[in-house]
C-alpha cells in the first residue's frame, strides 16, 4: 500500500469540504431541531456530481471506488454535519451496489442515472421487528402473481422512507424450511414506494432527527418482474456484495464525527480559562484528547486498508469489520471526551458535541452491532466455534 495522498484525493477532499462549509453546525442543529430533511444539502451535492461518485460512468456516475467514497463521507461527517449529513447522501453514493452488480440492464438504465443526478430517493428496507440481524428469519413474503409479485410484511428502522420513491426490499419467496440453506429463498426487489400499499410510521428517536426512521407496514405491494434485482431466491447473495463496502463507509463516518468532536474539544480547551489558565494546560484534559487522536489515527489506517482491499477486488471481510469496530469505538470515545472537556456546557446544544455523541453512538449498533463484528472475527478469522 502507498500512503501518499494523491493529488486527486486531495482535490476531492478540498472540494467536498468547500461545499460542506456552506452548511455549518448551526444548520445541522436547526435541521435536527425541526426534524427537517436537508433537501438543499442533497441538491448541492447532486448538482456538484458527488452523488454518483461510486456509480459506473456509463450510467452517469464517477466510476470511482470505496476509497473515494470513504474520503467523501469522512469529510462530510468531519465538517460538523455528522451522521445526519452522511445519511442524506449515503444511499445514492453506495446503497445501489446490488443493482450495479446484479440488476438487469433495464434496471440500471432506468434508475442509476437518476440516482447519480440526485433525482431518485431510495430507502433500504431490510431490517424487521422480530428478525433483527438474523436475516434468514425475516417474515416479509413475496407471492408470485401475473406479471410480478405481491409483498406483505413489516420492516423496521427504515431510513428516509417518508420521502423515498423506491424501496430496496428483501422478502422470502420460498419458506425457510423448504430451503437447503437458511439464507436461500429470499429475493431482492426494487419496489415503488406506493403509499396505498406501504404505510411508513415514523419512529421517535433520541438523535439524527433530520433523517426519518420508520416502521413500514407493507400490504399487497405489487412489484413487476422487471424490478426484481438478480435471481429469484438469491437476494441474500445480492446484498452480501455491498456489505463490506458499507462497513468501510460507516467507519469513515465514525472517523469524521470523531475528528469533529476532537476539534471542538481542543478549541474549547484552549479558550476556556479556569483558575487563571486555559484548561488545556492540565494533563487531565490533555491526555484523553491525545489518546483520542492516537485512537482515531490507528483506526483510520485499518479503514484505509479495508477500502484499498475492497477496490482491488480482494477479500476485505476482516479489515472492513475491524474498521467498523475500531472507528465507531474511537469516534464515540472522542465525542464522549469532548462532552467531558466542555463540562456542563457539553450538555448545551450550542456547542454541538452532544449532537455528535448521539449520532456516533448509533453507529456502534448499526448497520451491525459491534458485538456481532466480534463474533465474525472470532469465528471467521480466529477459527473459534460459532457462538450463535
Amino acid at each position: 500500500m502507498d500512503f501518499t495522498v494523491t493529488q486527486d484525493h486531495k482535490e476531492l477532499r478540498e472540494a467536498i469540504a468547500s461545499h460542506c462549509a456552506k452548511y455549518p453546525d448551526e444548520y445541522w442543529a436547526e435541521k435536527d431541531r425541526l426534524h427537517e430533511f436537508p433537501q438543499d444539502f442533497l441538491e448541492t451535492f447532486a448538482d456538484a456530481g458527488f452523488l454518483g461518485l461510486a456509480l459506473p460512468e456509463e450510467y452517469g456516475g464517477g466510476g470511482l471506488g470505496v476509497t473515494e467514497a470513504a474520503i467523501m463521507m469522512e469529510t462530510i461527517a468531519a465538517s460538523g454535519g455528522g451522521l445526519s449529513a452522511c445519511s442524506t447522501v449515503h444511499m445514492p453514493v453506495f446503497g445501489l451496489l446490488p443493482i450495479v452488480h446484479h440488476g438487469s440492464e433495464s434496471l440500471k438504465q432506468r434508475f442509476l442515472p437518476r440516482a447519480a443526478e440526485g433525482r431518485l430517493r431510495v430507502s433500504f428496507a431490510v431490517t424487521e421487528p422480530t428478525a433483527g440481524t438474523d436475516m434468514s428469519r425475516l417474515s416479509t413474503t413475496a407471492r408470485k402473481v401475473d406479471g410480478g409479485w405481491l409483498i406483505n410484511g413489516q420492516k423496521m428502522w427504515i431510513s428516509g422512507a417518508q420521502g423515498a420513491e423506491r424501496l430496496l426490499i428483501i422478502a422470502r419467496t420460498t419458506p425457510r424450511e423448504d430451503c437447503t440453506k437458511p439464507t436461500d429463498g429470499m429475493t431482492l426487489f426494487f419496489a415503488e414506494n406506493d403509499k396505498d400499499h406501504v404505510t411508513a410510521q415514523e419512529i421517535s428517536k433520541i438523535g439524527r432527527h433530520a433523517v426519518d426512521s420508520n416502521m413500514l407496514f407493507i400490504d399487497d405491494l405489487f412489484v413487476a418482474d422487471e424490478d426484481v434485482v438478480g435471481e429469484v431466491g438469491r437476494g441474500f447473495r445480492c446484498l452480501l456484495d455491498g456489505l463490506n463496502g458499507e462497513r468501510v463507509l460507516v467507519a469513515a463516518e465514525c472517523l469524521g464525527i470523531g475528528r469533529a468532536a476532537l476539534r471542538r474539544a481542543v478549541d474549547y480547551a484552549n479558550e476556556r480559562i479556569v483558575f487563571d489558565r486555559p484548561i488545556g494546560m492540565n494533563q487531565g484534559v490533555q491526555f484523553p484528547l491525545a489518546q483520542s487522536l492516537a485512537d482515531l489515527d490507528a483506526a483510520e489506517l485499518v479503514m484505509r486498508k479495508a477500502a484499498w482491499l475492497f477496490d482491488q477486488g480482494l477479500p476485505a471481510g476482516r479489515e472492513a469489520n475491524s474498521a467498523k469496530l475500531l472507528c465507531s469505538t474511537a469516534g464515540f470515545n472522542a465525542a464522549d471526551r469532548a462532552i467531558q472537556v466542555h463540562g456542563g456546557m457539553g450538555y448545551a446544544t450550542e456547542y454541538h458535541v452532544g449532537r455528535y455523541w448521539h449520532e456516533v453512538r448509533l453507529l456502534r449498533i448499526t448497520p451491525i452491532a459491534n458485538e456481532l463484528v466480534l463474533s465474525y472475527l472470532a469465528e471467521h478469522v480466529l477459527g473459534l466455534p460459532r457462538s450463535y
